[in-house]
Formats: C-alpha cells, structure tokens, sequence
C-alpha cells in the first residue's frame, strides 16, 4: 500500500514542502530512501524501525521504498523520522491515512517512542500557512515556537503513540494556542543600565544617536576607559522589537537551532559579541548545508566586535557586503542562500598596539610604523561604513571617586523611541525603511536637504578630511538622526556640525 506524508525541509531561513513517500509491498524485506538524504536522514531507517517495535507497533518484514520529494533537493536533519515513522504505519494500515494530506509532520524520534524537538520549526510553520495547510504536528516542545503563526492548528504531541492516537481519533485533541504579541509585551528590558558609565558624556551622547537611528559605531580609547561597558548597554536604550521583527529574529533562530530551551517568540533585541579568533564562515554564515553565522543572529539587535583591530583582516573585509546591503549570500555548489543581516555594529579598538596613543596619563611606546601597520587592517572602504568614530578617554582619579553616576537608561530610551517614531512616519510610503542608517542617496535627496551655510560646512569637511561620497552621505544619515532628537523638521548647521564630529577616525589618520 502507498502513502503519502507532507513534511518541510529549510533552504537558508525558508521552508520547502517535502512529501514523504511510503510504499510497502511484497519482495525481500528491506528499507529503500531516495532523495538525496544525508547521513541524518539515512539513520532514521534504524531509528525508525526500533521505535515503532518499543512503541508497540508492528515493523512490515517487507519491501519498503520511501522516497522523499522532490527528488534534488538534499534532505538533511532527523526531522523526518516522524513522517518517515506515521508513513510507515498509514501503509501498513495501523493509523487512518485520512489526514494525512492536511497536516505537515516533523520530529526526531527516539528509540522509546518518545518525540524530539527539532530546529527550523517556525520557518516551516510560517510557510505551511502560506501554502493552506492545516496544520502542523509536532514534538511538544516545539508546539509553543509553531503556535505562534496565526491561522495554523498546532499539535504538540511527546510521544508516537499520541500522534498515532490523534490520527485515528482527531475529535480528542485540540490545537495550541499561543499569543505572539501578549509574549512581546511581557518582555523586559533587564540589560545593563546606562546610569552605571560615570562621564563619557560624548560617548554616552554617540550610544544615544546610534539607537535612535540605526547608525554603526566604534569606540576608540586606552584600556579600562569603559568602551566595552558602553557597548554593552546599547541594547537597553533600543526601541523593543515590533511583533513582525520578533517573527524574523525568531525564524533566523529557529534555523539555528537557538530555540529548543526557549519555545516562543525573542523578544528581546539580539545581542551578539564573537571572539576576535572567530573564523568568517562563523561570522557570515556556512557549512556544506549553509547556516546563519553571528551577522545574522544579530539581525534587527546588535553585533559587537571588541577589540576590531585584533579580528584578522580578511574576515572583517567580510562585513563590508552586509553592512551596505542588509543581508548575506551564502553560495554552494548546488544551491545559493541569502540570510537577513541588519544590524547595528559595535566596535570597540585600542589606538595603537600598547593602547596608550593620545593617552593623557601614560605615554604611548608604539612608533609610528607600529601604530601604521596597526591601523591597516581596517580598510577605508569598512571605516566608511562606521557612521559614528568616538574617542574615549580615561577618567581622572578624582573623576572616578567624585562624580555622580550618570542618567539611567529609561529616559534616553523615551528619546530613542520618540526619534524613531519621527523617522517612521517620514519613511511611511517607503515599508523596506525601519531607520535613517538604511536611508539611501535618493532618500538623502528628499529628506536631508540642506541650507547654504549647512552645505558649505559639510564641503568644507570633505575636502579637509577627504571623506569618500559614502562617509560623506553617512554624515547625512547621522544628521538626520540628531535632527529627529532635537525634534526639528529641516537640517540645521548645528546637525551637521555635530555628526562631522564623529568621524574622528578619518582625522586620526
């Protein structure tokens, strides 16, 4: 007897329909998998077999060719043991193959029966809706993270007898359900406070401008003069994400595989800081079946770099592509994948090899050719992509004892809001716009004119720092930003002045 069961396999953060093809008939008793299956998937032949025997099912000693469509497409991952295990017993007539067309199936199954979570879950449950499907049947604890896309039945089920059960008797069971945008609203901002920095009233004032409108940012400054603890509380000052960011983050981490202790929604903006020995394949994405890399976690959160100087050249030339583009393509022989990556980088360096250039409290032992070659692993087209280039100084003795702490996170975090909100409505006929850094020339020509003494300044600082078009069209951007803050409609000199300010970088060298 054939039958057919629907599952899904991931290609990049999208979901392709797969049908799982079951025919037992006569012949020498064996199992046959076609489809271009990995090793994975290969296994579930075993893992199959002892599981429905454990569960109290009957193996067919017969001949039984599964056959998993289409037929190009790799297949990877036990996510098909359980159609793989429902097909088996719908051809052998122990469960009704009644619905089995209306649902999609994915699980791992172990040796007891018993259902295992999976990753990709949401990706899958967002393009089953897509394609009309019913419903989704899977492990228990991937319910919650299926459950989450409006319109789709969801059946959280821990072991194969249970699935069994419901396909035999549906009438019994009812769908999970599960309230995305109750879950964002729960969500809490319990990040490091911005009340913690003493000083660093320009550092503090650059964090501020880089939250409210998407810009990157470097911080540049000795040791122990608090770049890493600035960066750090980046996340506490963003606006929270809106329910369709969460769905993006969310499916990027499902891929991943980030979600099986989680089951629902992220709420919170990604945070991602990778060591500076990480290769570019973990930065960017990769493998023989291309998964997201740190870029693409971070989407829509932020990545921080410490130390940008000690990441090898090569893997920060990586970032140049998506830091302009918003996104990374991944290319294989057989197939090319694209991930999101918009995200808001922050970095942080030392000035020289000692890290005591500029220093006003230690003298710097670095010669200028140490401080050359120091500086070229950072190339001018990656600087340009960098809005915001801040030096941080060390804070005196008495700086440290004496001064108060500073403004808490909450109201800098109401400005951020209002500024985005000024951003968004100016960016309502554009919906591919979130913030003023993913502005482009055609929107700078609208929405960032400037006046005659504002233009002057702004020429009169590409000739003298001999800024490229790009750094020149990001002041703009930063421009932008700072007039959103102050709640002003048109650019003003003072805007400008004040963003021509953070490109200290372009005057250090």
């Amino acid at each position: 007897m054939l039958a057919r069961v629907w599952s899904a396999s991931i290609v990049g953060i999208d979901a392709v329909k797969v049908g799982v093809e079951v025919d037992v008939s006569g012949g020498m008793p064996g199992v046959v998998l076609l489809g271009l299956p990995d090793a994975a998937v290969q296994e579930s032949r075993e893992r199959v077999k002892a599981t429905l025997k454990n569960a109290g099912y009957a193996f067919p000693m017969r001949k039984i060719v599964i056959n998993l469509t289409p037929a190009d497409l790799r297949k990877e991952g036990p996510s098909f043991d359980l159609p793989i295990s429902v097909g088996i017993m719908a051809a052998s007539e122990q469960v009704s193959a009644q619905m089995l067309g209306d649902y999609l199936f994915l699980g791992e199954v172990s040796l007891d029966g018993s259902l295992r979570p999976v990753a990709g879950v949401l990706p899958i449950a967002a393009a089953a809706q897509k394609l009309g499907i019913s419903g989704l049947v899977v492990p228990a604890d991937n319910a919650r993270e299926a459950a989450v896309v409006q319109g789709l039945e969801v059946y959280g089920f821990k072991d194969l007898s249970q699935v069994a059960d419901f396909l035999n008797q549906p009438e019994r069971y009812t769908p999970m359900q599960m309230d995305g945008l109750q879950e964002i609203e729960r969500s809490q901002l319990n990040g490091p406070d911005l009340k913690d920095v003493k000083g660093q009233s320009h550092a503090r004032r650059a964090l501020e401008i880089a939250a409210a409108g998407g810009h990157n940012l470097i911080f540049v400054g000795p040791p122990g003069s608090g770049k890493t603890m600035l960066a750090r509380r980046l996340p506490g000052i963003l606006p929270p994400l809106s329910f369709e960011e969460a769905l993006e983050v969310t499916q990027i981490h499902s891929v991943a595989g980030l979600l099986k202790n989680r089951g629902t929604l992220v709420s919170d903006r990604p945070y991602r800081s990778p060591h500076h020995s990480a290769s570019g394949p973990a930065l960017v994405g990769g493998g023989t079946f291309p998964r997201p890399g740190e870029i693409s976690l971070a989407h829509r959160g932020v990545l921080f770099m410490d130390e940008l100087t000690e990441f090898k050249r090569d893997v920060l030339e990586f970032l140049r592509q998506p830091l302009e583009d918003g996104y990374v393509t991944i290319s294989r022989t057989r197939q090319s994948v694209m991930f999101p990556a918009q995200f808001t980088l922050v970095a942080s360096t030392n000035p020289c090899p000692c890290g005591y250039y500029g220093d006003t409290i230690q003298a710097c032992s670095c010669s200028p050719r140490q401080r050359e070659q120091y500086w070229a692993k950072l190339s001018g087209p990656l600087m340009d992509r960098i809005d915001l280039q801040v030096a941080v100084n060390r804070l005196k003795p008495e700086e440290i004892t004496r001064q108060p702490l500073g403004e808490n996170s909450a109201p800098v975090r109401e400005r951020v809001q209002l500024a985005r909100e000024r951003s968004r409505n100016r960016f309502k006929t554009q919906t591919n716009l979130r913030c003023n850094a993913e502005m482009q020339s055609s929107h700078l020509q609208q929405w960032c004119n400037l006046d005659d003494a504002s233009r002057n300044l702004l020429e009169a600082a590409i000739r003298k720092l001999g800024l490229s078009a790009r750094a020149s069209d990001r002041i703009l951007k930063v421009a932008r930003t700072i007039a959103d803050l102050a709640g002003d409609e048109d650019l003003k000199p003072n805007h400008v002045a004040e963003a021509i300010q953070y490109r200290t970088i372009d005057r250090m060298q």
